[in-house]
């Protein structure tokens, strides 16, 4: 069973590359915000769901940038697929390649799931809200790509 994140857990650091060739941590993403910073973890770059999802973090990002909070996606896809990724779909904010599973594994977010009626080991759709303190305000585990962005604003009381 996988060890899953939840408010007030001390959220882990990562150091990872990204699809613009340098890397980003988790500390100095917190360092730059006033309130935090949206961790998204995604299956595939490129792929139906995680377009639609990367998409609506772009689409927001304005203001989300604007209440306080920076965003990354992390994904297991390696920085070449990342930067394709970035650029077809206008993507402005970092999104991370964590090919060994590391950081996914310590948010709880690399584990089983099923698909189809196949069980198989992979990404597990979590998004995480980190304080600038670097713990965690809001965990979602097993999240929709679609809508899921809406749902966050709502959570962090930017939509009323």
């Amino acid at each position: 069973m996988t060890t899953r994140l939840e408010t007030g857990d001390k959220a882990p650091d990562f150091t990872l590359p990204t699809a613009d060739g340098a890397t980003v941590s988790l500390a100095d993403l917190a360092k730059s915000t006033d309130k935090g910073v949206i961790v998204y973890f995604y299956p595939a770059a490129a792929t139906p769901g995680c377009t639609k999802e990367a998409c609506d973090f772009r689409d927001s990002e304005a203001s989300l940038l604007g209440a306080g909070y920076a965003v990354v996606g992390i994904s297991p896809d390696k920085v070449a697929k990342l930067a394709k990724f970035a650029d077809a779909e206008a993507l402005t904010f970092p999104l991370a390649s964590d090919e060994d599973h590391a950081t996914l594994e310590a948010y709880g977010a690399w584990g089983e799931k099923q698909n189809y009626g196949k069980t198989y080991v992979g990404v597990i759709r979590s998004t995480f809200v980190v304080n600038p303190d670097l713990t965690v305000a809001e965990s979602f585990y097993n999240v929709k790509a679609t809508g899921h962005v809406a749902r966050i604003r709502k959570v962090l009381g930017l939509d009323d």
